[in-house]
Protein backbone atom coordinates (compact mmCIF):
# COMPACT_ATOMS: atom_id res chain seq x y z
CA UNK A 1 0.00 0.00 0.00
CA UNK A 2 1.45 3.42 -0.94
CA UNK A 3 2.12 5.88 1.88
CA UNK A 4 -0.67 8.42 2.26
CA UNK A 5 -0.52 12.21 2.45
CA UNK A 6 -1.10 12.95 6.12
CA UNK A 7 -0.98 16.71 5.60
CA UNK A 8 -4.60 16.46 4.40
CA UNK A 9 -5.85 15.92 7.95
CA UNK A 10 -5.13 17.30 11.41
CA UNK A 11 -2.56 15.90 13.77
CA UNK A 12 -5.26 14.20 15.84
CA UNK A 13 -6.20 11.98 12.90
CA UNK A 14 -2.57 10.98 12.39
CA UNK A 15 -2.30 10.28 16.12
CA UNK A 16 -5.01 7.64 15.72
CA UNK A 17 -2.96 5.83 13.05
CA UNK A 18 0.17 6.39 15.13
CA UNK A 19 -1.27 4.50 18.08
CA UNK A 20 -2.44 1.58 15.93
CA UNK A 21 0.85 1.39 14.03
CA UNK A 22 3.05 1.13 17.11
CA UNK A 23 0.90 -1.71 18.47
CA UNK A 24 1.09 -3.49 15.12
CA UNK A 25 4.89 -3.16 15.14
CA UNK A 26 5.10 -4.39 18.73
CA UNK A 27 2.91 -7.39 17.93
CA UNK A 28 4.84 -8.49 14.85
CA UNK A 29 8.16 -8.19 16.71
CA UNK A 30 6.86 -10.35 19.55
CA UNK A 31 5.34 -12.99 17.26
CA UNK A 32 8.75 -14.45 16.47
CA UNK A 33 10.59 -11.76 14.53
CA UNK A 34 12.81 -10.96 17.51
CA UNK A 35 15.27 -13.58 18.80
CA UNK A 36 14.12 -15.48 21.87
CA UNK A 37 15.95 -13.34 24.43
CA UNK A 38 14.41 -10.10 23.18
CA UNK A 39 10.93 -8.65 23.41
CA UNK A 40 9.20 -5.40 22.48
CA UNK A 41 7.01 -3.11 24.58
CA UNK A 42 4.95 -0.08 23.58
CA UNK A 43 5.50 3.36 25.07
CA UNK A 44 8.08 2.60 27.69
CA UNK A 45 10.35 5.20 29.26
CA UNK A 46 13.99 4.53 28.32
CA UNK A 47 16.36 6.85 30.21
CA UNK A 48 15.15 10.18 28.89
CA UNK A 49 13.53 9.40 25.53
CA UNK A 50 9.92 8.22 25.55
CA UNK A 51 9.92 6.07 22.40
CA UNK A 52 6.97 4.42 20.71
CA UNK A 53 8.28 0.84 20.68
CA UNK A 54 11.14 -0.35 22.88
CA UNK A 55 13.12 -3.51 22.19
CA UNK A 56 14.36 -5.14 25.39
CA UNK A 57 16.80 -7.93 26.07
CA UNK A 58 16.02 -10.24 28.96
CA UNK A 59 19.16 -10.38 31.07
CA UNK A 60 19.94 -13.03 33.68
CA UNK A 61 21.85 -11.89 36.79
CA UNK A 62 25.31 -13.55 36.62
CA UNK A 63 25.70 -13.88 40.38
CA UNK A 64 26.93 -17.46 40.66
CA UNK A 65 28.58 -20.10 38.50
CA UNK A 66 25.33 -21.73 37.40
CA UNK A 67 23.72 -18.47 36.33
CA UNK A 68 26.93 -17.33 34.68
CA UNK A 69 26.99 -20.53 32.63
CA UNK A 70 23.40 -20.02 31.51
CA UNK A 71 24.07 -16.39 30.56
CA UNK A 72 27.18 -17.29 28.60
CA UNK A 73 25.30 -19.93 26.60
CA UNK A 74 22.48 -17.48 25.94
CA UNK A 75 24.85 -14.80 24.68
CA UNK A 76 26.60 -17.30 22.42
CA UNK A 77 23.29 -18.40 20.92
CA UNK A 78 22.09 -14.80 20.50
CA UNK A 79 25.10 -14.04 18.32
CA UNK A 80 23.74 -16.48 15.75
CA UNK A 81 20.34 -14.75 15.59
CA UNK A 82 19.49 -11.74 13.48
CA UNK A 83 21.19 -10.62 10.27
CA UNK A 84 24.97 -10.05 10.25
CA UNK A 85 25.89 -6.60 8.93
CA UNK A 86 29.06 -7.84 7.23
CA UNK A 87 27.14 -10.55 5.40
CA UNK A 88 24.04 -8.54 4.48
CA UNK A 89 24.24 -4.76 4.97
CA UNK A 90 20.89 -2.97 5.44
CA UNK A 91 19.33 -2.08 2.09
CA UNK A 92 18.96 1.69 2.29
CA UNK A 93 20.06 4.19 -0.33
CA UNK A 94 22.50 5.94 1.99
CA UNK A 95 24.70 5.00 4.93
CA UNK A 96 27.35 7.07 6.69
CA UNK A 97 29.42 7.03 9.86
CA UNK A 98 29.80 9.74 12.45
CA UNK A 99 33.12 11.54 12.61
CA UNK A 100 34.86 9.86 15.53
CA UNK A 101 36.53 13.00 16.92
CA UNK A 102 33.36 15.09 16.71
CA UNK A 103 31.31 12.33 18.30
CA UNK A 104 33.77 11.77 21.14
CA UNK A 105 33.85 15.48 21.87
CA UNK A 106 30.08 15.52 22.36
CA UNK A 107 29.80 12.35 24.46
CA UNK A 108 29.97 14.09 27.81
CA UNK A 109 28.18 11.72 30.15
CA UNK A 110 28.61 8.18 31.42
CA UNK A 111 25.76 5.71 31.78
CA UNK A 112 26.06 3.01 34.45
CA UNK A 113 23.78 -0.03 34.28
CA UNK A 114 23.10 -2.83 36.76
CA UNK A 115 24.31 -6.30 35.77
CA UNK A 116 20.78 -7.72 35.94
CA UNK A 117 17.38 -6.60 34.80
CA UNK A 118 15.69 -5.94 31.46
CA UNK A 119 18.18 -3.99 29.40
CA UNK A 120 16.95 -1.60 26.71
CA UNK A 121 18.83 -2.22 23.44
CA UNK A 122 16.87 -0.09 20.99
CA UNK A 123 13.71 1.78 20.24
CA UNK A 124 11.47 2.73 17.35
CA UNK A 125 10.07 6.25 17.05
CA UNK A 126 7.28 7.37 14.71
CA UNK A 127 7.54 11.15 14.35
CA UNK A 128 4.39 13.11 15.19
CA UNK A 129 3.57 16.61 13.86
CA UNK A 130 4.06 17.91 17.38
CA UNK A 131 7.71 16.85 17.32
CA UNK A 132 8.37 19.49 14.64
CA UNK A 133 5.79 22.21 15.32
CA UNK A 134 8.33 24.56 16.97
CA UNK A 135 12.07 25.00 17.27
CA UNK A 136 11.88 24.02 20.94
CA UNK A 137 9.93 20.84 20.18
CA UNK A 138 12.32 19.79 17.41
CA UNK A 139 15.40 20.43 19.53
CA UNK A 140 13.90 18.40 22.38
CA UNK A 141 13.18 15.55 19.97
CA UNK A 142 16.64 15.36 18.39
CA UNK A 143 18.29 15.81 21.81
CA UNK A 144 16.41 12.75 23.05
CA UNK A 145 17.52 10.76 20.00
CA UNK A 146 21.13 11.72 20.72
CA UNK A 147 20.83 10.79 24.39
CA UNK A 148 19.41 7.39 23.47
CA UNK A 149 22.16 6.73 20.93
CA UNK A 150 24.92 7.72 23.34
CA UNK A 151 23.49 5.55 26.09
CA UNK A 152 23.90 2.52 23.82
CA UNK A 153 20.40 2.32 22.30
CA UNK A 154 19.96 1.58 18.61
CA UNK A 155 17.26 3.66 16.92
CA UNK A 156 14.75 3.48 14.09
CA UNK A 157 12.99 6.77 13.27
CA UNK A 158 10.08 7.02 10.79
CA UNK A 159 8.87 10.43 9.60
CA UNK A 160 5.80 10.56 7.35
CA UNK A 161 5.63 14.37 7.51
CA UNK A 162 7.34 16.75 5.06
CA UNK A 163 10.11 19.09 6.21
CA UNK A 164 9.31 22.32 8.01
CA UNK A 165 11.35 25.56 8.10
CA UNK A 166 12.94 24.08 11.24
CA UNK A 167 14.16 20.90 9.48
CA UNK A 168 14.42 21.96 5.81
CA UNK A 169 16.42 18.84 4.87
CA UNK A 170 14.46 16.49 7.12
CA UNK A 171 14.78 15.20 10.67
CA UNK A 172 17.80 13.01 9.94
CA UNK A 173 19.94 15.83 8.52
CA UNK A 174 18.87 18.09 11.41
CA UNK A 175 19.81 15.43 13.98
CA UNK A 176 23.14 14.53 12.36
CA UNK A 177 24.20 18.14 11.89
CA UNK A 178 23.29 19.29 15.40
CA UNK A 179 24.81 16.36 17.28
CA UNK A 180 27.63 15.19 15.02
CA UNK A 181 28.62 18.45 13.33
CA UNK A 182 28.25 16.86 9.90
CA UNK A 183 26.71 19.31 7.43
CA UNK A 184 27.25 16.89 4.54
CA UNK A 185 24.76 14.32 5.89
CA UNK A 186 22.25 13.36 3.17
CA UNK A 187 18.87 15.03 3.38
CA UNK A 188 15.51 14.90 1.71
CA UNK A 189 14.58 16.69 -1.50
CA UNK A 190 11.28 17.83 -3.07
CA UNK A 191 10.88 14.51 -4.88
CA UNK A 192 11.49 12.44 -1.73
CA UNK A 193 10.54 14.64 1.25
CA UNK A 194 9.83 11.89 3.80
CA UNK A 195 12.45 9.87 5.62
CA UNK A 196 13.24 6.70 7.56
CA UNK A 197 16.54 6.43 9.43
CA UNK A 198 18.12 3.57 11.37
CA UNK A 199 20.99 4.26 13.74
CA UNK A 200 23.51 1.73 15.00
CA UNK A 201 25.01 2.74 18.35
CA UNK A 202 28.71 1.95 18.56
CA UNK A 203 32.04 3.69 19.13
CA UNK A 204 31.46 5.27 15.73
CA UNK A 205 27.67 5.38 15.13
CA UNK A 206 26.38 4.51 11.68
CA UNK A 207 23.21 5.91 10.09
CA UNK A 208 21.16 4.14 7.41
CA UNK A 209 19.01 6.70 5.62
CA UNK A 210 16.10 6.17 3.22
CA UNK A 211 14.19 9.12 1.70
CA UNK A 212 10.82 8.42 0.12
CA UNK A 213 7.61 10.14 -1.01
CA UNK A 214 3.85 9.96 -0.67
CA UNK A 215 2.59 7.23 -2.98
CA UNK A 216 5.59 4.94 -2.48
CA UNK A 217 5.62 1.73 -0.47
CA UNK A 218 7.60 1.53 2.74
CA UNK A 219 10.66 -0.67 2.69
CA UNK A 220 11.71 -2.88 5.59
CA UNK A 221 14.11 -1.01 7.87
CA UNK A 222 16.65 -2.42 10.35
CA UNK A 223 16.54 -2.20 14.10
CA UNK A 224 19.92 -3.22 15.48
CA UNK A 225 20.19 -5.63 18.39
CA UNK A 226 23.98 -5.38 18.62
CA UNK A 227 26.44 -3.29 16.58
CA UNK A 228 26.93 -6.31 14.33
CA UNK A 229 23.40 -7.73 13.99
CA UNK A 230 19.93 -6.46 13.19
CA UNK A 231 16.46 -7.56 12.19
CA UNK A 232 14.33 -5.97 9.49
CA UNK A 233 11.07 -4.39 10.70
CA UNK A 234 8.23 -4.98 8.17
CA UNK A 235 6.96 -1.40 8.01
CA UNK A 236 4.76 -1.93 4.95
CA UNK A 237 2.89 -4.83 6.54
CA UNK A 238 2.35 -3.06 9.84
CA UNK A 239 1.35 0.23 8.20
CA UNK A 240 -1.30 -1.58 6.12
CA UNK A 241 -2.65 -3.24 9.23
CA UNK A 242 -2.91 0.10 11.04
CA UNK A 243 -4.52 1.76 8.01
CA UNK A 244 -7.37 -0.74 8.04
CA UNK A 245 -8.45 0.66 11.41
CA UNK A 246 -8.65 4.30 10.25
CA UNK A 247 -12.32 5.39 10.12
CA UNK A 248 -13.77 5.35 6.62
CA UNK A 249 -14.75 9.01 6.94
CA UNK A 250 -11.06 10.00 7.21
CA UNK A 251 -9.75 7.40 4.78
CA UNK A 252 -11.87 9.05 2.09
CA UNK A 253 -10.36 12.45 2.88
CA UNK A 254 -6.78 11.14 2.91
CA UNK A 255 -7.14 9.05 -0.22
Amino acid sequence: MPVHDWTRVGSGIFHDLHQSWIISIRNILNRGLLPGDYYAMAEQVAEGPIPDVVTLERMLPPLDAELLSVTTDRDKNSQDEGVAVLETPPKTRYSHEADLELYAGRATHVVVRHVSGDRVVGYIEIVSPGNKHSAVALKSFVDKLAKGLRSGCHLLVIDLHPPTPRDPRGVHACFWQQHFGDESAPGVDPKSPLVMSAYCSSLRPVAYFEPFAVGEKLIDMPIFLTPDRYINVPLETTYCEAWQGVPRRWRQVIE
